[in-house]
C-alpha cells in the first residue's frame, strides 16, 4: 500500500538524502512510480540536499561528488514572443542578441511552429524552421554556440532527418526532442544517420528511462530535468550511467532558479556537462522566474563560478513564496 512522503520522511534524518530516496520510491510506487509523484520527490530531495549542504558547511556538489568543472558554462534558453512567424522570428532575434550582451557565449533557439507544442496554434513547413535558424545564425554571427529545440515536431525520423540535414550549414550544438519521448527506436535510426547531436530527456523520470533512452534510443546528450527527474539524487545516477556509456550530459531546467542552482551543482561535481540551461530573468515572462530567488546565480565572464555558499547556495524570497501561494 502506498504512504504519503510526509509520513515516510518526518523522524528521518536529513543528512541521508539518497537512502530517503530510495524509501520514498519503493514505498509509494503503487501510485507515485512515475508523474506528479516523482516531481514531488524531486522537490523533497532538493530540499534535503540543501538541508544537508548547510547542515555541515558544504556546498552540494562537495556532497555529490566533488568538483570536476570549476567553471560552469550556461546557455540562454531563449522562447519567442509572437502569433505569426514574422513576429517570432523578430522575437527571437532580438533575445538571441540581448542575451549576447548579457554575457552568454551559447544560446537555445525554441522554435515551436509544428508538432503538437506548436505555438500560438501553428502549423508551418519545415522550411520554415531551418529559415529562422539561419536569421538568427545571421545575426550573431559564428562566435555564439547554438543549439535547437524544436518540441517534438515530427512523427517519424525520416522526416526529421531531412530537416536536421539541412540544418549541417549552421553549426548547431544539437537538435533537442526532434521526436515523441516513447519513439525509442526512431532516435536510434535519427541519432544514427546524422553528425548533429541528438539531445532529449526533458520530460523522463528516474534512471531506469533514462537508461532506455540512451542504450535503446542513442541519443548524444542526455538532459534530465532535476525537479521532474526525482531530484539531485536521481539526476546524479543519470548523469553516472551517462558518463560510463560515453554521453554528454547538459541538465535541462526551465524557469526557476532553485532548479538553476540545483543544476550548476550537477554540473559541477560531473565530468561530461559541457553546458546547463538558463533562462535569464531579463528575457523571461514569468514572474516566478524574476521573483522566487533572491540571490541567483550571476555570469562572469561568461561561466558561472564554482558555488562556495553552503547548500544549493541560494535563499527564496519568501515575500514571493507567500504571494504565490496565495494565488493557488
Amino acid at each position: 500500500m502506498a504512504l504519503s512522503l510526509e509520513r515516510l520522511l518526518v523522524g528521518e534524518d536529513p543528512l541521508k538524502p539518497e537512502a530517503l530516496w530510495d524509501k520514498m520510491y519503493v514505498s509509494t510506487a503503487m501510485t507515485g512510480r512515475r508523474g506528479l509523484g516523482i516531481c514531488a520527490m524531486g522537490a523533497l530531495d532538493m530540499a534535503l540536499w540543501d538541508i544537508k549542504g548547510k547542515a555541515v558547511g558544504k556546498p552540494v556538489w562537495q556532497l555529490i561528488g566533488g568538483e570536476h568543472q570549476s567553471e560552469i558554462r550556461p546557455y540562454a534558453s531563449l522562447l519567442p514572443n509572437g502569433r505569426t512567424i514574422e513576429e517570432l522570428t523578430r522575437s527571437l532575434i532580438k533575445k538571441v542578441l540581448c542575451a549576447k550582451d548579457l554575457g552568454f557565449t551559447a544560446a537555445k533557439l525554441e522554435i515551436m511552429i509544428n508538432g503538437p507544442y506548436s505555438q500560438a496554434g501553428l502549423q508551418e513547413r519545415d522550411s520554415e524552421i531551418v529559415k529562422i535558424v539561419e536569421k538568427c545564425r545571421q545575426a550573431i554571427g559564428r562566435g555564439m554556440t547554438l543549439m535547437l529545440d524544436v518540441a517534438y515536431s515530427w512523427d517519424n525520423w525520416k522526416t526529421a532527418l531531412q530537416t536536421v540535414k539541412e540544418l549541417d550549414s549552421y553549426d548547431l550544438f544539437f537538435v533537442e526532442t526532434p521526436l515523441r519521448s516513447d519513439d525509442l527506436e526512431g532516435y536510434a535510426s535519427l541519432a544514427d544517420n546524422t553528425d548533429t547531436k541528438i539531445a532529449a530527456g526533458e520530460w523522463l523520470q528516474t534512471r531506469y528511462e533514462f537508461q532506455d533512452l540512451i542504450d535503446r534510443g542513442h541519443i548524444d546528450i542526455v538532459q534530465p530535468d532535476i525537479g521532474r527527474v526525482g531530484g539531485i539524487t536521481e539526476a546524479k545516477r543519470v548523469a553516472d550511467y551517462a558518463t560510463i556509456r560515453k554521453r554528454l550530459i547538459v541538465p535541462h531546467c526551465w524557469k526557476s532558479g532553485i532548479g538553476i542552482a540545483a543544476s550548476v551543482h550537477l554540473a559541477a561535481a560531473c565530468p561530461k556537462v559541457p553546458f546547463v540551461e538558463f533562462l535569464p530573468s531579463e528575457l523571461s515572462e514569468s514572474p516566478i522566474r524574476r521573483e522566487l530567488v533572491k540571490d541567483e546565480f550571476r555570469l562572469e565572464g561568461g561561466t558561472i563560478p564554482l558555488p562556495s555558499e553552503p547548500g544549493l547556495g541560494i535563499e527564496l524570497n519568501e515575500e514571493a513564496v507567500q504571494k504565490y501561494k496565495q494565488a493557488n
